[in-house]
């Protein structure tokens, strides 16, 4: 798998850019933050996806670790494909993503084109759980530690790659929430969950 791609933006289009590695040149899909963080002719480097098809294989990028950790909790819904979840984040930041399921706000997630009022309900109920719940009173913007800690970034990230070792969610979110602390990355709570798993 791609993990990351590093070179010249060539080309610039809504929905994606021709990233030129060493000569070679890769069409990523990417939402619509990352491409404002982007310029042609400048160097970017973005967090990648390769969806595998029958009949295609399509790269989705990412300007941040906080948006592939995102698109990959997104995927992790029914019925939510890599096109509408690029669609979700080209609309929403993942903290207002975050924001809307805390407070099971169905109509921010179905103002965005292509989500319904079920998908919206399927996204609120899969992945409540998985992002943590958000106090009333907490607001875009406002210091991301006032949040859950099962809410950040790492935790996202540590929860999608476990769960795609096989193991399954109930199984590893108590082990996560209980090693989440301030400063720890995605790999150290991964570690940390697999040593306790493995010493069962």
């Amino acid at each position: 798998m791609i993990g990351y791609l590093r070179g010249k933006v060539d080309q610039l289009s809504t929905e994606a850019c021709y990233l030129d590695v060493c000569g070679v040149g890769y069409r990523v899909f990417i939402p619509a933050s990352t491409r404002e963080k982007m310029a042609v002719g400048l160097e970017a480097k973005i967090y990648t996806y390769l969806n595998v098809r029958e009949d295609a294989m399509y790269l989705f990028g990412f300007f941040t670790q906080e948006e592939h950790s995102m698109f990959l909790l997104l995927l992790s819904v029914t019925g939510v494909g890599p096109k509408m979840a690029l669609s979700i984040l080209s609309a929403m930041k993942p903290e207002g993503i975050r924001v809307s399921i805390g407070r099971n706000d169905l109509t921010s997630l179905t103002r965005i084109a292509g989500v319904g009022k079920k998908t919206a309900e399927r996204i609120v109920l899969e992945l409540r759980d998985k992002i943590g719940q958000i106090g009333v009173d907490f607001q875009p913007g406002s210091d991301s530690r006032s949040m859950a800690v099962s809410s950040g970034a790492a935790f996202d990230e540590a929860l999608a790659a476990l769960m795609s070792l096989g193991y399954q969610q109930a199984e590893i979110l108590t082990r996560l929430r209980k090693f989440t602390t301030d400063g720890k990355t995605a790999e150290d709570l991964i570690r940390s969950v697999l040593r306790e798993i493995g010493g069962r």
